[in-house]
């Protein structure tokens, strides 16, 4: 993960394309017609304008992009955001970037972009299945493109990435071939295993390619929230429960009191003071409250949603989620008011029906929330909603205190 990218784009569309996948992947994205100096976005899109410049021309605007953005090696990363099928000085500006990065820096290359029919297989650049070089783009009056096979075009070796192979062993094979390596991406599984390979080389990489790649490198790269995300199951329906018990399977820690525990308040207070000092979390953890089982004695509804909501507020003051998952009214409403929340601000779905926000007022506004209704949602709409509350952006004006 980082907390800034400098995208260096050749033409001013491909830079608007690739600040768009960072926005729409939660991160503040500022796109500059021409170098225009520092700026407090955490993605930076730059129009050099080189795409057809002659190759030297083309490596003077990406060193004095670069500079003009004040560069840093400790925090920015960068992306060079090059036509899907490669028209252009592609060898020059890359050489360009490792130069003025230094150090043992990877230019990991892959130009793919499946949702457009762009795709890159044994190494050749496909349009719709076709060559490049036997398309249009072959005989553009401009930039034409004479061949379609990349390692031959850039000079550089082809790594095949073994499918089976974890993030450090497909960062490992990389770096063994630099400084330029082209990967192959036939679709957007294989997009996302190069982003995995860009992530894990970390500083020594340099991304090449187009939207595409950009779009699993915005997601890749993007800031987790810290804490564990806490999911309140209030409803007794058995589609909530079924929806808790899979996100338990799925490795969620789950707190579920019997019905004993609810009704008698002494003995609420001594279990609750013991989960709140007792259930440590890491930061990517997720915790399910939810009631008794429905084999056992019948507790009353708004008892339920009382006691659950009374231990998610003791939880949030401890823990500090990364965010909330409320399922069931009534519980829902316990949560908010035991939290002093005023409502939620919504912005969002993360289905039909699951909205996603954040709470306005008290001392936890901007932490972010989804609600669901009890009888509501597919079978994984639990894991979803925690996925989605997980990866909700980092905005210093919307986080809790």
């Amino acid at each position: 993960m980082t907390s800034r990218v400098v995208v260096l784009a050749d033409d001013l569309t491909g830079a608007a394309d690739t600040a768009g996948q960072f926005d729409r992947a939660g991160w503040t994205a500022e796109l500059q017609v021409g170098p225009g100096g520092p700026s407090d976005a955490e993605v930076v899109a730059i129009n050099t304008d080189s795409r057809a410049l002659e190759p030297a021309a083309a490596a003077d605007a990406i060193r004095t992009a670069l500079d003009k953005v004040a560069l840093e090696e400790d925090w920015a990363a960068v992306y060079l955001k090059v036509d899907s099928t490669l028209r252009g000085p592609v060898r020059a500006m890359t050489h360009a970037v490792l130069q003025a990065r230094g150090g043992d820096v990877v230019a990991v290359v892959c130009p793919a972009f499946p949702a457009v029919g762009r795709t890159m297989v044994a190494g050749t650049l496909l349009v719709h299945g076709v060559p490049v070089a036997e398309t249009a783009v072959g005989r553009d009056p401009v930039t034409p493109v004479r061949e379609s096979h990349v390692p031959t075009l850039l000079g550089a070796p082809l790594v095949e990435l073994d499918p089976q192979a974890d993030d450090t062993e497909l960062a490992s094979a990389l770096r063994g071939h630099g400084p330029v390596v082209v990967v192959d991406a036939r679709d957007e599984v294989d997009l996302d295993r190069v982003a995995r390979a860009v992530l894990a080389l970390g500083n020594q990489a340099v991304a090449v390619g187009s939207a595409g790649l950009a779009a699993h490198l915005a997601r890749r790269w993007r800031p987790l929230r810290s804490g564990p995300v806490l999911v309140v199951v209030s409803s007794l329906h058995d589609a909530s429960r079924g929806q808790a018990e899979l996100l338990a399977a799925a490795g969620a820690r789950r707190i579920q009191p019997v019905a004993a525990t609810l009704e008698d308040a002494g003995a609420w207070e001594r279990f609750a003071r013991s989960v709140v000092s007792g259930t440590p979390l890491d930061d990517f953890g997720v915790l399910v409250l939810m009631g008794p089982a429905r084999d056992g004695e019948a507790v009353e509804p708004s008892l339920v949603a009382g006691r659950l909501g009374d231990l998610a507020a003791r939880l949030t003051s401890i823990q500090r989620p990364a965010g909330l998952v409320l399922a069931g009214g009534d519980g829902a409403l316990a949560v908010l008011s035991a939290l002093s929340a005023t409502g939620i601000r919504l912005d969002g779905e993360v289905a039909n029906g699951v909205p996603i926000g954040s709470l306005t007022g008290g001392p936890y506004a901007g932490l972010p929330v989804v609600t669901k209704a009890g009888g509501f949602g597919a079978d994984d709409i639990l894991i979803r909603a925690a996925e989605a509350v997980r990866s909700r952006p980092l905005d210093p004006r919307r986080s809790c205190a």
